[in-house]
């Protein structure tokens, strides 16, 4: 199986691509389509299995192919752990370099203001840490 058979777009495509990702694994097989239609998911996998990935591109298609354009955040990613927060927004920086699709990263311990700001210009997507976002 291939990534295009998973029906993903040309700019995510390519992305995936310049990313070296050559076939999807097994939990981007098994989680991509459920999520492309709108479909609640809920996976499990080991560490390095590309579980971000498996959400992050079929969310990424969606907000893409949606028409809404405002400053509402459209899709929130809660993680407990700054890094994995920040690994996390690289990689919707990554699958989305070329999707007209705007993401920031939250999380304490650091200056609220320049997060405040990024969130106030607007963002489509939203990693954030639950002591941040409250």
């Amino acid at each position: 199986m291939t990534f295009a058979q998973l029906n993903l777009i040309e700019p995510l495509l390519r992305a995936v691509r310049e990313a070296g990702y050559e076939t999807p694994s097994p939990i981007q097989r098994q989680a991509i389509p459920p999520v492309l239609e709108g479909r609640d998911l809920l996976g499990c996998a080991q560490t390095g299995t590309g579980k971000t990935a498996a959400f992050a591109l079929p969310i990424l298609q969606r907000l893409a192919q949606s028409t809404v354009k405002n400053n509402k955040i459209r899709a929130l990613i809660l993680t407990p752990t700054r890094e994995l927060a920040l690994q996390i927004d690289e990689s919707f920086a990554a699958y989305g370099a070329y999707l007209p699709v705007r993401h920031t990263v939250i999380f304490g311990g650091v200056g609220q203001a320049p997060q405040v700001a990024a969130l106030q210009r607007g963002v489509d997507v939203l990693t954030a840490c639950p002591g941040r976002l409250n």
